[in-house]
């Protein structure tokens, strides 16, 4: 089984419009969108959910007001005054560490997990498909990641198919960082576009921290040509295969307002052709079937 994550420096790039092209494309697949923070592979794949389940992480402080004295050394001990002097426990300024409940003399303060968010396995037009919904303002999303691809990990061995397609988050963060752990190869999505660049540069400089064979494709090459050729030889001189260049065109966005893919709504436009061409040329790198 391999799994490749489509990761960019900075957001908008277009790498969920991309994977959403491949998955016209590849066969004997998992889709994952790994993006939990700001998921949007969903508003392609129309996905019609067959199980979902709470994602629980963290704990926060509950006062128990039957129980409590108020002695005060919770609102002592507590260094992000989140209990007030009424002895309630404020949920945004809980950073759930627990000293309160630990040091309680009369055990009043109860410590539930936290649900942060909730997770989905759903049938889509291209196969199934594992993603999820991050709570307002919640954090863990890390660990919401790695459960999302340890869950499609196991409906692709379920279901005897070989290859995982993860929509990964942008920047270089915690949630990148838990999308790429022990994939078989990162394709990076850049624009030719200063900061497209630098932030491109970043997070090649995380894939090989972590030993990650990266590929590169610029999106919207056709912008600013000197920038991709800057990218390009950046990438030679890495020693990072380039891909394929994608051009410049609103039938791309015209595809995502109408919910489909490139290749569903155009499939003989020059981008179109060139997707096309970048996943022949990741198949043919990757040994894909």
């Amino acid at each position: 089984m391999k799994e490749i994550t489509i990761i960019s420096g900075k957001g908008g790039t277009g790498k969920t419009s991309i994977l959403a092209a491949f998955s016209s494309l590849a066969e004997n697949k998992v889709l994952c969108d790994a993006d939990v923070d700001a998921a949007d592979l969903h508003l392609i794949m129309d996905p019609e959910v067959v199980k979902r389940a709470d994602f629980q992480s963290g704990n926060s402080a509950v006062i128990n007001n039957n129980l409590c004295t108020e002695c005060d050394l919770c609102r002592e001990l507590c260094r992000f005054n989140a209990i007030s002097a009424d002895y309630e426990v404020n949920p945004i300024n809980c950073e759930g560490c627990g000293v309160c409940v630990y040091f309680c003399p009369e055990k009043a303060i109860d410590f539930p997990e936290n649900t942060c968010g909730k997770w989905f396995i759903s049938d889509t037009r291209f196969g199934p498909m594992v993603h999820a919904r991050l709570g307002i303002a919640e954090e863990n999303s890390g660990k919401l990641v790695t459960l999302v691809r340890q869950e499609a990990k196991k409906l692709a061995e379920k279901k005897n198919l070989d290859l995982i397609l993860t929509d990964g988050p942008p920047g270089i963060g915690c949630p990148v960082i838990a999308s790429i752990g022990g994939v078989s190869a990162v394709l990076i999505v850049t624009e030719p576009t200063v900061s497209g660049k630098h932030d491109m540069e970043r997070v090649t400089e995380l894939a090989d921290h972590f030993k990650i064979p990266a590929m590169i494709c610029v999106n919207k090459f056709d912008l600013n040509l000197a920038l991709t050729r800057d990218i390009e030889n950046f990438a030679k001189e890495k020693g990072l295969s380039c891909l394929g260049r994608i051009p410049f065109d609103p039938v791309f966005t015209k595809a995502m307002i109408q919910a489909q893919t490139i290749f569903e709504y155009d499939g003989q436009s020059k981008v179109a052709e060139a997707i096309r061409g970048t996943w022949q040329r990741m198949v043919e790198r990757l040994a894909l079937e």
